[in-house]
């Protein structure tokens, strides 16, 4: 499917998020499978990412660093476009796709206007996290499969019975229930 930058723009605008400062919306339906924008910005080696952003608070968890490889990182601080707005979802309706050392984002499913776009961030763990590293990146996807981190691996929840599994489920349906006749 070719298409130009304008197309591509004319499928989103960026603009205030639920989830985290800036998100990027569907301004018109976009297909399953489409190729929606590519993740720009500067590519820098893995030591420069990590030396440009050493004086970095270690509790922000602010970034626009996108891991293409071993050697190669997307700074989209640095002449990057709207994709570097685009949300963490732990139930996203996108994927980032590397094909030839780029980075593509492409919606697993119909999406339709004024839908937030959003994908899985995968952010990977390091042995030496802090022990509060899943608040320091705690999402805020409010999906019903939300991890509570961006992080991934997610930590395992410890193992619950098939009984306890079922009242949990009961219960988080009568509080929507409750939630949903709330706000009538």
């Amino acid at each position: 499917m070719a298409s130009g930058t304008a197309d591509k723009l004319a499928r989103i605008r960026v603009r205030c998020s639920k989830v985290h400062g800036s998100g990027v919306f569907a301004v018109r339906p976009i297909r399953k499978g489409t190729r929606i924008i590519e993740y720009t910005g500067e590519r820098i080696t893995h030591a420069q990412a990590d030396s440009r952003y050493e004086s970095k608070d270690d509790r922000d968890n602010h970034t626009f660093l996108f891991i293409v490889d071993r050697k190669t990182v997307i700074d989209a601080g640095v002449d990057g476009n709207e994709a570097r707005f685009i949300n963490h979802s732990c139930d996203p309706n996108c994927e980032s796709v590397i094909e030839e050392r780029r980075v593509f984002i492409e919606a697993l499913r119909n999406i339709a206007p004024g839908e937030e776009l959003a994908y899985d961030y995968q952010i990977k763990r390091d042995a030496d996290d802090p022990a509060d590293i899943d608040e320091i990146f705690a999402c805020r996807c409010g999906s019903e499969a939300c991890r509570g981190t961006m992080l991934w691996p997610a930590k395992r929840a410890p193992q619950r019975s098939r009984r306890e599994r079922g009242v949990r489920a009961d219960a988080a349906t009568r509080n929507r229930a409750r939630t949903a006749s709330a706000a009538r």
